[in-house]
């Protein structure tokens, strides 16, 4: 049992949380930890699902975050410049998000223009076409299994609610990490 504490706890008599560094879970919130956890293995589901699903609605070889910046340009179907790609998706390093664009716009799934003297993306048909593609497939294959679990759709907002809220604690700790 390499990734758990044995303890009596939530998880049953005599495992406690389910964690991947022990020795960070042997603190004041041991809880945090298995959210840690829980999130890391979250993201390498959720990126691999999202390759995976991008391939099957027919564009192969989009990372993770192509995919992303391609849904959050096909957002509203308004132009979004890279300043506001980058603080929704919260990405501190721009060159990555700029590169996306490069490549979604070679592949003619957005298409750059302008407003004022900042340089935009706006979505294409092909792109629209392949979100579309997207959604269909994560309605079929992610969100009705989902929903068959009979998951409280209040309770799961609120899990996203503080799932946001905690990050921001971890952009202000990394901030303070890097003053020291």
């Amino acid at each position: 049992m390499s990734n758990a504490i044995v303890k009596k706890g939530s998880n049953g008599p005599g495992v406690g949380p389910v964690v991947s560094s022990s020795h960070l879970a042997s603190g004041e919130l041991p809880a945090l930890s298995e959210v840690e956890f829980a999130v890391t293995m979250m993201v390498h589901a959720y990126h691999r699902w999202m390759e995976r699903c991008m391939a099957a609605a027919g564009q192969e070889g989009l990372s993770p975050l192509e995919t992303l910046v391609l849904h959050s340009v096909n957002h509203r179907e308004r132009s979004k410049t890279l300043a506001d790609l980058c603080l929704v998706l919260n990405v501190e390093d721009t060159h990555t998000v700029s590169y996306a664009l490069k490549k979604l716009e070679k592949a003619g799934l957005i298409q750059s223009g302008k407003r004022g003297k900042e340089k935009t993306a706006e979505i294409t048909d092909a792109g629209r076409e392949l979100c579309a593609s997207y959604k269909q497939l994560r309605d079929a294959l992610l969100v009705k299994p989902v929903k068959d679990l009979g998951l409280d759709e209040a309770e799961l907002s609120r899990l996203a609610s503080v799932l946001r809220s905690v990050s921001g604690h971890y952009d202000q700790a990394a901030r303070s990490a890097a003053a020291m």
